[in-house]
């Protein structure tokens, strides 16, 4: 670990308030919440509301008061690790980007650490991710990190799954987790160590409808677009259905909607991902692509969201992109996790100007992409994950120079008609996601025609309540 060197401590900096710079209110009192918390929290602010700028006030106000030493920012993603850069200089800070090849960055590391911790230098930020954090380079360091270090877990979720949260250092004291959606999907116990390392999730909550109210994100109108199954994809989903029902243990308890055994969870897992490939890659969703944008040709700033990576997504994306490109002319590109850096940057700048119409995107919208001049987003994949959902849209609202409102076009699959059995199974399925497209309805400008459109699905399942 020891290399000595000399780091000049001016070049690394160390943080302090951007002077342009004004936290909002509810950054304000989440700030005044994680102190009163004794220096652990969970964050639950929604997508866009500055998250990142939050958390790096935290490391100011640690320095100025405690003489905080090192900043560790564990993040998902690669681009990520980029996003905080930025942002950490910004407050004056020039972070060791701690990812990919350990040659690149081992080094410095050490050097920076051992100057800390001897005083040659007052402060060290190290931006990692998740799979570096996991890498025997990263965690033969982490024990030296002095006392007065804070750990960072953006996209916290993420940090719930064993193995990237058995590598949290546990020698840290200060803890900060940062989340729109901090439960873990179908995973209590994940969500449980989660908050047992970061803490509790702190008040105040900062919800998508306050992030509108405060114009930390902007207004929107919302259009669901009801899509019919082929004959084909309905027999497969009925079967589906059936399948999901017997690997489901429900416990008429309080209106209680569904409660998983945990024998059940793994035969189910599969299940539920099945059915949902099948929604999200429905045949109609094209005709219904092109009988909408058929209309919309002159239209810039628009996304299409093709889904999760699987081959079925792969195939929807090159079937939209020939729909829009080769069919009507409308100027697109494809957008996704192969899509190398530098050449996602020059697409990011060619969507902004116009040179193109569209982005037809896999996975884009999920973790901390920033194309805030999406103005028109396309969602031809819904995922039941709330995190995803809530990531999804939440992107699209985030402000940009001559962007008042937002408009998003979901398309969501009717079920087919179902027998008693299968009736009861999918009412239980259904029920939160039809609430998640309500409450998000519900937020719109164009609130009643959204919910007018929503009525047919909640009548066939009787959940008119909702």
């Amino acid at each position: 670990m020891v290399h000595l060197g000399e780091v000049n401590s001016d070049a690394v900096g160390y943080p302090k308030m951007p002077p342009y710079l004004e936290l909002r209110q509810y950054q304000h009192e989440a700030i005044a919440s994680w102190f009163a918390n004794k220096g652990r929290g969970t964050l639950k602010m929604a997508t866009g509301s500055g998250k990142t700028i939050t958390a790096l006030a935290i490391a100011t106000e640690l320095y100025n008061k405690i003489g905080l030493q090192v900043l560790l920012v564990v993040c998902p993603y690669r681009h990520l690790v980029a996003q905080w850069a930025r942002e950490c200089e910004k407050f004056g800070i020039q972070p060791v980007l701690a990812f990919e090849n350990l040659r690149t960055w081992q080094s410095q590391l050490s050097t920076q650490l051992y100057n800390v911790r001897s005083g040659k230098q007052r402060f060290l930020a190290i931006v990692t991710t998740n799979s570096t954090l996991m890498s025997g380079g990263l965690q033969s360091q982490l024990k030296y990190l002095p006392e007065k270090t804070l750990i960072v877990g953006d996209e916290a979720h993420n940090l719930g799954a064993r193995r990237p949260e058995e590598s949290l250092p546990r020698n840290v004291g200060l803890r900060l987790g940062l989340s729109a959606t901090p439960e873990r999907h179908f995973d209590e116990d994940g969500t449980q160590a989660l908050f047992d390392y970061f803490g509790e999730i702190l008040k105040p909550e900062f919800s998508l409808g306050d992030a509108i109210k405060q114009g930390a994100l902007v207004h929107y109108l919302y259009y669901p677009i009801l899509v019919e199954l082929t004959e084909t994809e309905s027999r497969a989903y009925i079967k589906l259905t059936r399948k999901i029902g017997r690997a489901l243990l429900f416990q008429k308890r309080d209106g209680a909607e569904i409660e998983l055994d945990g024998d059940t969870s793994e035969k189910l897992k599969p299940l539920l991902i099945e059915r949902s490939r099948l929604i999200a890659a429905a045949a109609n969703k094209l005709t219904a692509l092109k009988q909408l944008m058929s209309k919309r040709l002159d239209t810039n700033h628009t996304l299409f969201y093709c889904g999760d990576g699987s081959v079925e997504a792969r195939r929807q994306l090159k079937a939209v992109a020939d729909i829009l490109d080769v069919e009507l002319g409308y100027r697109v590109s494809t957008y996704t996790a192969q899509t190398p850096l530098a050449e996602r940057e020059i697409l990011r700048q060619q969507f902004e100007t116009g040179e193109l119409q569209g982005l037809v995107a896999i996975r884009c919208l999920d973790e901390g992409v920033d194309i805030p001049a999406i103005k028109t987003a396309v969602i031809l994949a819904s995922s039941s994950n709330p995190r995803q959902f809530i990531q999804r849209r939440g992107r699209i609202l985030r402000p940009h120079p001559g962007k008042e409102r937002a408009t998003l076009f979901d398309m969501i699959v009717l079920p087919p008609e179902l027998d008693r059995e299968a009736l009861e199974v999918e009412r239980n399925l259904l029920r939160k996601e039809l609430r998640r497209f309500v409450e998000f309805a519900d937020l719109a400008d164009n609130a009643g025609e959204a919910r007018v459109k929503l009525l047919d699905l909640q009548k066939r399942y009787g959940l008119l309540g909702i």
